[in-house]
């Protein structure tokens, strides 16, 4: 089946991680046939990820930005199209989780860190590519939530009531942007055996393994190929849609 993604230029955040979603996201759209700006705040780990994009036969730039920081992000927005002239494709797969802690240890730190990064992280990028999609009347965004939204669990995680914004947040700018030719759309993957969580496979297969029907965790390659889907004129249709990609987990 052709996506439609041929010479379409994507923007991928957080895709430094040699084994993470992102580097998955990137070489999957590069395979399709787009073009990928790579973002990272780690600038070394985002140029080993545009390297494997080019060797695919594809263009490629890494870009170093914060993307909690709104004049970062803007910058980063300015450098891509100086280099490729739009941007099609809009990725917020950037993100993190900070150590649970019982309710009454935790910390504001940690709270602006979790909410910042997941969610509005997503929002500053979002806003930033958006006047050239409408200039084009042309864009896909989608970004990326937890399967943690619909686990509820005893911590009182930051992380999770972030990814519930990031949802929320898709289904509303979806809404709007759909009749300027504009489709925006939500990832929710399980867990994964990469470093996202700070425990080992066996520890993270006996956390969750229980509770997955497919009995497997979530590969980078699973997230990609949805991503791939929801970015392609083949889902033109899909509008504000949250899929979860989880082994049936949260079903």
């Amino acid at each position: 089946m052709d996506l439609g993604l041929k010479d379409k230029v994507a923007l991928v955040t957080g895709a430094g991680s040699q084994i993470g979603f992102g580097k998955a996201i990137c070489l999957t759209l590069a395979k399709e046939g787009c073009d990928v700006i790579v973002n990272d705040i780690n600038l070394d780990d985002a140029e080993k990820t545009a390297a494997e994009v080019k060797a695919l036969g594809r263009k490629s730039m890494a870009i170093k930005a914060d993307v909690t920081k709104k004049a970062e992000v803007q910058a980063m927005v300015k450098q891509a199209l100086a280099e490729f002239g739009r941007i099609d494709i809009l990725v917020n797969n950037a993100g993190a989780m900070s150590p649970e802690a019982y309710f009454l240890e935790q910390n504001e730190a940690v709270w602006d860190k979790d909410i910042n990064l997941n969610l509005k992280g997503t929002m500053l990028c979002a806003q930033a590519v958006l006047p050239g999609m409408l200039e084009h009347k042309y864009g896909k965004i989608v970004n990326i939530s937890s399967g943690t939204v619909r686990i509820i669990h005893p911590a009182i995680n930051v992380y999770s009531m972030a990814k519930a914004g990031v949802e929320i947040f898709t289904k509303q700018l979806a809404k709007v942007m759909i009749k300027e030719g504009i489709n925006v759309n939500c990832v929710s993957p399980g867990w994964s055996p990469t470093n996202f969580i700070n425990l080992d496979k066996a520890a993270l297969e006996e956390l969750f393994l229980p509770e997955t029907p497919s009995g497997r965790g979530v590969e980078p390659k699973d997230i990609a190929n949805a991503v791939a889907f929801l970015t392609s004129d083949v889902s033109s249709d899909v509008v504000g849609h949250v899929l979860s990609v989880d082994g049936g987990a949260t079903m």
